[in-house]
């Protein structure tokens, strides 16, 4: 494979134990050609070719292979596995996003605000430390769990429920999906029995609500949701929601203290906290590459592209591309879109809930939480498919 006007196709070795995807390295191959070659496929670094790759129709949604790729071919999570949205195409692709979309519509989700604007006060003044505290146990874990507890309804003292049984399922995203596989169904049985009790619940006493949007979609016809299709969808929202908020929430204090202009600036300026949202997930995504398979054969900008071949698509790398995106990290600059809640028909479905819950705790946080500072004994994810702190003690100048 050659790209038109290279000399060399630079390789990424994603293998290495100090790899990392926003690392000098991955950047310097972006300057040399469009994509790189790695033990997985394809790398997919320049935002123009990640723009068009991600709605090419000759590829598909490339993580459904995922589970068998380690040997888990069978079993609860097999099957809750092919069942995700994002692991559909074509028509049923369309069928459940059309009959779920009611249920993330702007006025059920707006209606929370206020609720997302109490609970992050709440967290904040809640630290043990006056002036520090550890961000992901005291603040984005209980969050993103408690944001999930008051979409679904339910009491958000039962937030370490949410929490506990979807950090388990995420082991399934590692390389020890295997070894981990009775752990994960464990937690995926929690969850299936919890989403039953709250189907069963908005059955029989119906409300204005997320949960009840969606059992309205699960009656009648094969045009229908079935049950089984709107259990899997509920873990599936669940889980999802839980671990993307809490790794961003993360991901932005790392970014916001590596840039203290810029979170003085939202404190004085909380109007700009969706804005805040867009751009930490232009330069510091969670999901640090949108996987896509090919379908068949063909020829993008020179290169062959075989049926069955992996393409990676860098979204950091897409996202701090310097032929499209001048300037550094900048709060109130006009940006073209980022693709950190990926693109075309697999667009995140949950990314309104994710961006307006984000968007107002970012201003809440900066403006109680000022002269941001990373303090040692940080531990993280591995920078590579999706990241984010486990651990994050900050130090800070309380703000009112």
């Amino acid at each position: 494979m050659q790209a038109p006007g290279s000399t060399t196709i630079p390789a990424l070795d994603v293998n290495a134990p100090d790899f990392s995807i926003t690392s000098p390295e991955v950047h310097a191959a972006r300057e040399e050609s469009w994509y790189a070659t790695t033990p997985y496929g394809i790398a997919v670094l320049r935002y123009e070719q990640v723009s068009r790759l991600l709605k090419h129709p000759k590829l598909r949604q490339g993580s459904v292979s995922w589970p068998a790729h380690h040997g888990v071919t069978e079993g609860p999570f097999a099957e809750w596995f092919a069942s995700w949205i994002l692991n559909k195409e074509g028509d049923e692709h369309h069928r459940l996003r059309r009959l779920m979309n009611p249920a993330f519509s702007p006025k059920l989700i707006g209606g929370l605000v206020p609720r997302f604007q109490a609970l992050a006060t709440e967290l904040i003044d809640n630290f043990e430390q006056p002036g520090q505290c550890e961000f992901v146990s005291e603040f984005a874990e209980p969050y993103a769990a408690r944001v999930i507890a008051i979409m679904l309804g339910i009491p958000e003292e039962e937030w370490p429920i949410i929490a506990r049984e979807s950090v388990t399922i995420g082991l399934a995203l590692g390389v020890t999906i295997r070894e981990d596989l009775p752990e994960i169904e464990a937690a995926l049985k929690n969850l299936y029995a919890y989403c039953d009790d709250l189907i069963a619940d908005r059955r029989a006493n119906p409300r204005e609500d997320f949960v009840t949007a969606l059992v309205n979609a699960a009656h009648g016809d094969d045009a229908r949701l079935s049950d089984t299709e709107l259990r899997d969808a509920m873990v599936l929202l669940i889980f999802g929601g839980f671990d993307t908020t809490r790794n961003q929430l993360g991901l932005a204090m790392q970014t916001f203290a590596q840039n203290p202009d810029q979170w003085a600036l939202l404190a004085e300026q909380p109007e700009l906290g969706r804005a805040a949202v867009e751009e930490v997930m232009r330069v510091n995504p969670t999901v640090r590459w949108v996987t896509r398979e090919v379908l068949e054969d063909f020829e993008y900008e020179g290169v062959e592209l075989k049926a069955g071949t992996t393409l990676h698509l860098y979204t950091e790398s897409a996202g701090t591309d310097p032929r499209v995106f001048e300037g550094g990290f900048d709060i109130a600059a006009e940006r073209k879109p980022h693709y950190g809640f990926g693109g075309g028909a697999h667009h995140c479905l949950g990314h309104f809930v994710a961006r307006s819950d984000m968007s107002e705790a970012l201003p809440l946080l900066a403006r109680k939480m000022r002269d941001l500072q990373l303090l040692p004994g940080s531990e993280w994810l591995p920078d590579s498919g999706n990241t984010g702190p486990m651990r994050l003690p900050i130090a800070f100048t309380p703000g009112n």
